[in-house]
């Protein structure tokens, strides 16, 4: 599923947002010292009460920032996402979240792969050689590596829940009209199949140091289970397992 590396100039980040005004400014302000260019960055924002929408909206005064509200939102994060891929301009897509847990200061090395051919999508892995999870409880971390661990023998991807990722815009959307609405990036690696090349390069994903966690154990054990049972249901699509691309030394 290789692409027209030479056409991925412009980059899009795309941040679903729920009632984190604390952390947009700090995140925008992380986007822009990359030096990244040409950039637009996206917040899809899904009834935040917070105050977020105004903070997001002053940003955009003096940032090549933009806000999309969702009145009616559809297919939690995902459905964020898609509309935001949607409104983009840029050839490739960025996907963060809007806490701070995914370092800014790796997006050029998420970029970089799809520029130079060498994959079709790039995941900032937490369970990757130099990958961590520094601050997470032993709750969390615990589902978190059981549910990647289930998801490997389907995807051969170590991290395929992480939401930090960069695509094509145009393969994403073309992956996108398939998704439930519950992990796009593991969606969008099954979806795309044998032919789908999927780099994982290391991330410190760090716990918010700002604002109110919306993961709580009760939550996440909830999650869990609805995971469990979506892997299940996917289980058919083995035969499309995705290629890796090689990377020395991680495996």
């Amino acid at each position: 599923m290789i692409h027209s590396p030479q056409l991925f100039q412009t980059v899009s980040i795309v941040i679903p947002t729920l009632n984190e005004v604390e952390n947009v400014e700090a995140l925008v302000e992380q986007i822009l010292a990359t030096g990244l260019l040409p950039l637009e960055i996206i917040f899809v924002d899904d009834g935040s009460t917070d105050g977020t929408s105004d903070r997001i909206r002053a940003l955009a005064q003096r940032h090549p920032v933009k806000l999309i509200e969702r009145e009616n939102p559809t297919l939690g994060l995902s459905g964020a996402v898609i509309a935001g891929a949607k409104a983009a301009s840029g050839d490739l897509l960025v996907v963060m979240d809007a806490d701070l847990s995914h370092p800014p200061q790796k997006i050029p090395d998420l970029i970089q792969p799809l520029r130079n051919g060498a994959a079709d999508m790039v995941i900032g892995s937490r369970y990757v050689k130099g990958g961590a999870t520094p601050g997470w409880p032993l709750w969390r971390r615990t589902m978190s590596r059981v549910a990647s661990a289930f998801a490997f023998p389907i995807t051969r991807v170590h991290d395929s829940m992480c939401g930090f990722f960069a695509i094509p815009r145009t393969l994403l959307l073309e992956l996108a009209p398939r998704a439930t609405g519950f992990k796009i990036a593991f969606e969008a690696i099954v979806h795309g199949g044998r032919n789908l090349r999927v780099l994982e390069i290391p991330i410190a994903f760090r716990d918010r140091a700002r604002g109110v966690s919306k993961m709580h154990f009760r939550i996440a054990l909830i999650f869990f289970g609805r995971w469990l049972a979506a892997l299940a249901g996917m289980s058919a699509h083995r035969s499309n397992v995705p290629r890796i691309a090689e990377r020395g030394g991680w495996f």
